[in-house]
């Protein structure tokens, strides 16, 4: 979610050059006249030496930006030790990139001194990084670095015990991972403290993996909302607020309408069941965006999105799903699965597509047991030295086979069209072709799997269609990248209009409003109600494409705002967080 430390041409990029670039980056200290220039956003703030400032699991009031004194900021492990990650002192500030949207805290401060603060609040501490521009930039470097750090050293987050290659503590690392939340995995096989924890607790098999929250909650095999309430991620809505949009999905188009109507005054609530960023996200490196020349992660790019929405404001509620949208109620009002309603006066929806499945009996025996819609690190390291299987012929399968490579010890690429220039891009197909471990087999698809007593995959076969000639192999992994269908399933009582493929139909395409200007191009049939990326008949199934649908519609947003006298005067929005 952020660039390492840059350096001048020319110079040596040593280790420790790069690590004290970033160290300074991620801790600057302020002048006083910049100090000065914060003032108006916050609140003088004096503690005395030992009182804390920040707990972790409670929500944080806010940056800290310390004028006199010094803290020391620790973090917590499931054992009850206290672990110092840094101490700070004048002209530097406390806060990570939770602060902006409220999140729950990741670590402890204690004031190791009488100190003096100027405490900016979430709401206020979006309108520095809005209104000063320099200075926000420096400062929404130095957030998004300290959580990017403690990703990378599993601090402030959960900790997970249980097997390492359980299905279920994947299951959960993949949720964290993904919503860019820090945790760490212990196996009590191998650790001793986790080993102790879990007998104290009376845990069985089926109820691990444990998760250990910050707050000293301890949750027995925990669903993905339930781990998220208790970490402070998934937070409610006022029933009395009504947005301006309600974005339903948090991928490429969702993230895109959130930053430019965010950014131009609107007052946005973002909705996903599961992640930000959607299959995008997921993928290991899209290296045909455009102004991304080596390629980008799509969790990094995804991720700088996600950020930069809630610096324009944008709310997020994940994970929670959309089961229900009435187009009677005005304003529209979206029903969600945890019982609860969210209320605005237009819609747009980006709920993507879910992966498609193969239409063998037992494949859903094995999904997170060896079966696999997406290939991050998690997965990866599953396969070290392992053979796989990875099906698909398009972009997603390509990324994934080469990305894979790294690990495994040789890729079986079933493919069930006569070539990989079918639906694969050029340069995908040149690299795999220059990667030994991986085997392209055209016009071949996979007709049986089996697995062993405890449910992980063990054994797949195929069959060459043009031969009919079977082969079988001892595979544990296999990932399936087949396309995916549009995620629809929650707009059956909507009388909003889907394609024979159950698309969401926008503008003239084959609908009709009264009035000779709408619907606008990217409008359902529903008024008020828009489409954006792969859930939008005819729209091109690219990352780009979907980015760009999302900044096009809030022009249209603006359209129906305006001429419905609906719409809120940015002064007068609703703040989230």
């Amino acid at each position: 979610m952020a660039d390492e430390a840059s350096v001048p041409d020319g110079s040596v990029n040593s280790p420790q050059s790069i690590r004290d670039a970033r160290r300074e980056r991620m801790f600057p200290e302020l002048s006083s006249a910049e100090i000065e220039r914060l003032r108006r956003f916050g609140q003088t703030r004096r503690y005395a030496s030992g009182e804390k400032l920040f707990v972790t699991g409670e929500i944080a009031p806010g940056m800290f930006v310390l004028k006199s004194g010094s803290v020391e900021v620790r973090r917590r492990d499931p054992f009850g030790h206290l672990a110092l990650i840094v101490q700070q002192g004048p002209g530097q500030f406390v806060a990570e990139v939770g602060q902006l949207s409220g999140q729950p805290a990741l670590v402890d401060v204690y004031a190791l001194s009488d100190i003096d603060t100027l405490l900016i609040s979430s709401e206020n501490l979006r309108a520095v990084v809005i209104a000063e521009a320099d200075l926000g930039d420096r400062i929404m470097q130095a957030l998004i670095l300290r959580r990017v750090t403690l990703i990378e050293a599993g601090s402030g987050g959960p900790v997970l015990i249980g097997p390492a290659i359980g299905p279920d503590v994947v299951r959960l690392q993949n949720f964290l991972a993904r919503n860019a939340y820090p945790y760490q995995v212990l196996d009590p096989a191998e650790d001793r403290d986790a080993a102790t924890l879990v007998s104290r607790s009376g845990a069985r098999p089926a109820d691990l993996p444990l998760a250990v929250c910050p707050n000293g909650t301890v949750l027995k095999n925990p669903s993905e909302i339930n781990l998220a309430r208790s970490l402070g991620m998934a937070q409610t809505v006022r029933p009395e607020q009504t947005f301006d949009v309600a974005v339903i999905g948090a991928g490429p188009g969702g993230l895109s309408t959130a930053v430019y109507a965010a950014s131009e005054g609107l007052s946005v609530i973002v909705l996903d069941a599961q992640a930000f960023g959607g299959q995008a996200g997921a993928s290991a490196r899209i290296e045909n965006y455009l102004g991304f020349p080596t390629g980008i992660p799509g969790r990094t790019l995804t991720g700088r999105a996600f950020v930069q929405a809630q610096k324009f404001g944008a709310r997020f509620v994940i994970p929670v799903e959309a089961v229900r949208l009435d187009p009677a109620d005005t304003p529209l009002r979206i029903y969600l699965s945890d019982g609860s309603e969210v209320t605005a006066r237009t819609a747009v929806i980006a709920s993507g597509a879910r992966y498609r499945k193969l239409g063998i009996p037992s494949i859903g025996e094995f999904e997170g047991r060896g079966i696999w819609y997406w290939a991050s690190p998690i997965e990866a390291r599953l396969c070290r030295n392992d053979e796989i299987v990875v099906v698909g012929g398009g972009n997603s399968a390509g990324q994934a086979a080469v990305f894979l490579h790294d690990f495994a010890a040789k890729i079986w690429m079933l493919v069930r069209e006569k070539s990989l220039a079918e639906s694969m891009s050029r340069y995908l197909i040149d690299r795999i072709n220059a990667i030994e471990t991986i085997e392209v087999l055209t016009e071949t698809e996979i007709v049986a799997i089996s697995g062993s007593r405890e449910g992980q995959l063990e054994r797949v076969r195929w069959r060459c269609k043009q031969t009919g000639e079977e082969s079988e192999k001892p595979i544990r992994n296999v990932f399936l990248m087949i396309g995916a269908d549009p995620a629809t399933g929650w707009l059956e009582t909507s009388g909003i209009t889907l394609d024979e493929k159950r698309f969401v139909r926008t503008g003239r395409n084959g609908i009709d409003h009264a009035g000779p200007d709408r619907p606008l191009p990217l409008e359902s049939n529903v008024a008020g109600v828009f489409a954006v990326g792969d859930v939008r008949s005819g729209s091109v199934k690219r990352v780009g494409g979907a980015i760009g649908e999302g900044a096009a519609v809030v022009a249209q947003l603006h359209t129906v705002l305006r001429h419905s006298k609906l719409h809120v005067p940015a002064d007068r929005v609703v703040a989230s967080g």
